[in-house]
Formats: C-alpha cells, sequence, structure tokens
C-alpha cells in the first residue's frame, strides 16, 4: 500500500518526504503497559506493509526501549526509504533498578534516570547514543524535546531552559544541519507558546507538536500556526486524538492530555461525535483527517500499542469525509471557524 506523502523543503536542498500517517513510537517503550518485543515488531511490521515511511522516537520513550527495539525493525530496511526523526536534551544515566525514573509511566524498561541538558555538547553527545541504540550511520530531524511549562516545571524553569537551548544546543543543530548530519531540527511539544518562541527568536525547521492542533484545539491558529506558515516551518501532528479521547469518544474512564477526560471535554467530545455519526464519519476518521488540512502539517504521527490500533490508524488515511461534517462543526462552534478545511 503507498500512503500520500506531503514534501516539505525549506532551505531549498532537496528536503523530506513524509507520508501522512507516521509512526509515533512513545507506545514501543513500554508506555502505562509493557509490551513483548515480537508484539512491538508486529505492530512496525504493519506499519510498514501499509506504506508508513516516517518513524519518530526519543530516548525518553522507555528509558531507551523505544530506540533499540527501532533498531531490530529497520535492520535491513532500505535507509533511503524512509524519515527518521528522534530527540534530544535528555540524557540517560544508568542507575539501579530501584532509584529509576519513570514509574507508574513505563514498564519493564531499563534501569536509566534522565538529566534535561539544553547545552552544545549535551546534543551531540545525545545524537551519539541515540545512533548507537537506534543501530543507524544517521537520523534526518532532531527535535528539542519537552522544552515547555509542563515538562520543565513552571515558566520560571522553562524560561531558563529556553535561554540554555538558544544559548548551546540551537547551535548545535544549527551546525548538524549546515554539516549535513541532519537534515532539519525542531522541537517537539506539548505546548503551542514555546513553539512561537523559538520560531521568533531560533531557526528552527519542524516542530512536533503533540495534542494543541486537533479536531478538539485550535488556539495555535490565532498566531503560532500563521507565523509557522510564513517561515515555512513544518508541522508534524502528534497526540492528534487528545491522548484517547478522539479516538474513544466520550467512553467511560477515557484520557485526555494524559489525565482522565473531564466532564466539559467529554461533553464537547459528545457533540463532535454526534455530528460526525450523522454524516456516517467515525469519530477518529475526522480526529485524524483535520490537521491534515493545514497547509504547514506534514504528516500526522498517532501512537499505537497494538495491531488493531495500527490497523485503525491506517483505516482513517482512507476514509472518505464530507465537507457538510466540517461546515456543521464550524456552524456548531465546535472547530474554529478559520481552520483550514479543504
Amino acid at each position: 500500500m503507498a500512503l500520500a506523502k506531503r514534501h516539505w523543503d525549506r532551505h531549498g536542498t532537496g528536503g523530506l518526504s513524509f507520508t501522512e500517517l507516521g509512526f509515533g513510537s512513545a507506545p514501543l517503550g513500554n508506555l502505562y503497559r509493557a509490551i513483548t518485543d515480537a508484539e512491538a515488531e508486529a505492530i512496525l511490521e504493519t506499519a510498514w506493509d501499509n506504506g508508513v515511511r516516517y518513524y519518530d522516537t526519543a530516548p525518553l520513550y522507555g528509558l531507551g526501549l523505544s530506540e533499540t527495539r527501532l533498531n531490530r525493525f529497520l535492520r535491513g530496511k532500505p535507509r533511503d526509504e524512509y524519515v527518521l526523526s528522534t530527540k534530544v536534551g535528555r540524557l540517560l544515566k544508568a542507575t539501579t533498578p530501584d532509584k529509576r525514573d519513570g514509574f507508574g509511566k513505563w514498564f519493564e524498561v531499563p534501569s536509566r534516570n534522565e538529566v534535561y541538558d539544553f547545552s552544545y555538547d549535551a546534543v551531540a553527545r545525545s545524537l551519539e547514543f541515540s545512533l548507537e541504540r537506534l543501530g543507524v550511520d544517521r537520523v534526518d530531524i532532531l527535535y528539542v524535546h519537552d522544552i515547555d511549562v509542563r515538562n520543565q516545571g513552571g515558566q520560571a524553569k522553562l524560561d531558563a531552559s529556553l535561554a540554555a537551548f538558544m544559548d548551546g544546543g540551537h547551535g548545535a543543530l544549527v551546525d548538524l544541519r549546515d554539516q549535513g548530519v541532519i537534515s532539519a531540527f525542531g522541537a517537539g511539544v506539548n505546548e503551542w507558546e514555546p513553539c512561537q518562541w523559538l520560531a521568533e527568536r531560533g531557526d528552527l525547521d519542524l516542530f512536533l507538536l503533540a495534542g494543541r492542533y486537533t479536531l478538539l484545539e485550535q488556539e495555535a491558529l490565532t498566531s503560532m500556526l500563521p507565523l509557522c506558515q510564513s517561515k515555512g516551518i513544518g508541522i508534524v501532528v502528534g497526540g492528534p486524538y487528545n491522548s484517547g479521547i478522539l479516538a474513544t469518544g466520550p467512553v467511560e474512564g477515557c484520557y485526555y492530555d494524559y489525565e482522565p477526560a473531564p466532564q466539559a471535554i467529554k461533553d464537547r467530545v459528545g457533540r463532535i461525535e454526534a455530528i460526525c455519526h450523522r454524516h456516517g464519519v467515525r469519530l477518529v476518521d475526522a480526529a485524524f483527517r483535520f490537521p491534515l488540512m493545514h497547509p504547514s502539517v506534514v504528516s500526522v504521527i498517532p501512537g499505537g500499542q497494538s495491531v488493531a490500533d495500527m490497523t485503525g490508524n491506517i483505516q482513517a488515511v482512507g476514509a472518505e469525509i464530507p465537507s457538510a461534517l466540517w461546515a456543521e462543526l464550524k456552524a456548531e462552534g465546535l472547530i474554529r471557524p478559520d481552520a483550514p478545511t479543504v
């Protein structure tokens, strides 16, 4: 199966071609539950066999486990056939099993502690470690990871991290791009505000924005996305289902933004889902297609922790969405009137 691709070439140097459906590999790091190596391999092979050619990972995901699982899968795959991204900003330090990070989030993973480091030297070290875990000779994109309020622990700490990045890591990433070691760099975050800050002050190519431009949330349309469009900055949309609720609907135990969904969110999603049903469309299909209609978006990368999840994502790629559905969502005030829907 061949998936539609979107070409990004901000610098006029050939650029990168992303499949509209990419693979977000946090679940391969045993996120919230452990899966076996065989299960991980089956999910990855299902994605590959159905045409997925963009794979995103990070040292954080399973404290190295996601990258090492991709190693086995990618071995033997023609390197020029896929786009690969990983992240910088955290270094992993060995520790004893009782002192590792991520209890309750990552299961059956290496005993490691995360250490934030946005310095020039840390970028090179992080890339070297990732290449070793991945077993490849290059990655195409490096994102500075989780440089946002939630992960940094407040605005003051974020401000300090942004300053450290601009003083150090940003220069390292520019050098790696200029030397042809990587094709592009950017930031992978859960908030649009740091993306705008970095776009205004840095020379970033792409943002992996998780959960903040979705069928449920479009605040990024006010200023951040127009700025990116004017600068030729591409957007990879992570978390298109807002941690699950846009895939499951407002069912008992559903999640929104990594937490149990509050009632107001469940009510809003219920209204969106009802309109989808009236037009004969699955909620998850509309949620997948919606961000792809923005001209800056190059790929959408939902996670999947089973073959069934991956198959559902592939099904969403081919779904037909009538324009009347988007018109009704706008008329009901459920998506912004300025959201691109063609």
